[in-house]
């Protein structure tokens, strides 16, 4: 019953071809010269109306059944051929090629509405034999097929743009998924990277500095907090609930970055200035720096990172070396891939790799104006 609902709502256009299919075939049928026939003329005449009604009906269907479009064309081609009158009943064919061709694709639609056209055409051609008027089945039939040929170019065109727009629609969805785990990659892996350096310092110096042991569980505390925040916020955003979106950081945030990354074991020190950034750029360079700054805390074993900043016209060239352990690379894993997309998205270059004095570094070059 639902089903039945959506398609007459869906297709609600249908009911008026019907109710014009239904009363032109009747007149031209019925009536001529404004007398009615009688006896075998009259029955005719029903048999042909009655075949019009049908070939509009069977429009409904097509939707669910393709098939539909025969069972159409054998309608309008047995109306012709017991005689019928020309009237609207040709729009059922054009109505016809137009609802196959949008719902199904090429190699599925053009077999059905070749055997529709040939059974169209077999009434057209034997109305004419019959009345002596075959020349003029002929050219119906051309015109028949140049209707329906009109028809489902159209309607294939619409399908088209109808999918394109589909297509963009899932990879704009698609993306949006990927910059959310991409974000939470970033922001919760450089909190649960902090929070085990600072775990790790709180054992070091357990019992033997309970200043600095109250620090680092402060440390830990924060960086939670902030990791399950920007937590709760994408994923409540991948859900669909309502919540508040986290914050957008930039080079603004850096200072309490580094701080934070500090506190967790290697110095880092900041060279140059960036100076005022486009929103976009100015997100993707923090991005770059924590990702960079949570993989030395990962994997680098490093006592110093120097993050440098070199603007230049409208380029800015970032930097972020350390003098750790990671000089030989052997996989390039979500992180660094994430950079490289990131820069890439922001029309730049991404380099990483071996320091020359050891260490790994990462450079990236972007764009300021585009």
């Amino acid at each position: 019953m639902n089903s039945t609902l959506s398609l007459l709502t869906r297709r609600w256009w249908l009911v008026p071809v019907l109710v014009i299919v239904t009363g032109g075939s009747g007149a031209v049928n019925f009536g001529e010269r404004g007398d009615f026939h009688t006896g075998s003329e009259l029955a005719g005449g029903i048999a042909a109306v009655v075949l019009a009604v049908l070939s509009a009906a069977v429009l409904f269907a097509v939707d669910r059944w393709p098939l539909a479009v025969v069972a159409n064309g054998a309608l309008v081609g047995g109306y012709f051929a017991i005689g019928g009158h020309n009237g609207p009943i040709f729009f059922t064919i054009v109505v016809a090629a137009f609802l196959v061709a949008t719902r199904r694709s090429f190699r599925a639609w053009w077999p059905l509405l070749l055997v529709s056209a040939v059974l169209v055409w077999a009434g057209l051609l034997t109305r004419g034999l019959r009345w002596d008027e075959l020349t003029v089945g002929v050219w119906q039939a051309m015109g028949v097929g140049a209707l329906v040929s009109a028809a489902a170019a159209i309607a294939t065109t619409v399908r088209a743009k109808s999918e394109a727009l589909a297509i963009d629609r899932r990879r704009a969805a698609t993306e949006e998924q990927l910059r959310m785990a991409q974000d939470l990659h970033d922001g919760v892996g450089h909190g649960l990277a902090v929070i085990a350096m600072q775990a790790g310092v709180a054992l070091h110096v357990l019992e033997k500095d309970p200043a600095a042991v109250r620090e680092a569980l402060e440390a830990i505390r924060d960086t939670s907090r902030e990791s399950l925040d920007a937590l709760r916020s994408e994923l409540s955003q991948m859900t669909g609930e309502v919540a508040q979106r986290a914050p957008r950081r930039g080079l603004a945030d850096l200072p309490v970055l580094i701080e934070r990354v500090r506190a967790a074991g290697p110095e880092v020190r900041v060279d140059g200035n960036a100076g005022d950034l486009p929103p976009d750029v100015d997100a993707g360079v923090y991005a770059i720096v924590q990702e960079s700054l949570t993989n030395v805390l990962r994997h680098a074993d490093a006592a110093h990172v120097v993050v440098a900043l070199d603007r230049r016209g409208d380029t800015l060239t970032l930097s972020v070396v350390d003098d750790g352990i990671g000089g030989v690379v052997h996989d390039e894993g979500m992180g660094l891939r994430g950079m490289r997309e990131r820069v890439g998205a922001l029309g730049g270059t991404f380099e990483s790799g071996p320091a020359a004095d050891g260490g790994f570094a990462v450079r990236s070059s972007l764009p300021l104006v585009r």
